[in-house]
């Protein structure tokens, strides 16, 4: 559900990036990637990567 949520916000390779490369001080200095693969929920990861780009309350 996560990557189908950064899809549709971000396009395809932008969410791919966003992942991969962006690091969020809300998720311990980790990539969402890393997070995820740390065991945090999609949810959260999902929640975070909303905070870092302002993306709005409706479309959480």
């Amino acid at each position: 559900m996560f990557r189908k949520l950064m899809a549709g916000e971000f396009g395809q390779v932008r969410a791919e990036m966003i992942a991969r490369d962006h690091v969020l001080s809300s998720l311990g200095g980790r990539t969402a990637d890393e997070a995820l693969e740390a065991g945090t929920g999609g949810k959260e990861v999902w929640i975070a990567v909303c905070e870092a780009f302002d993306v709005p309350e409706n479309r959480r």
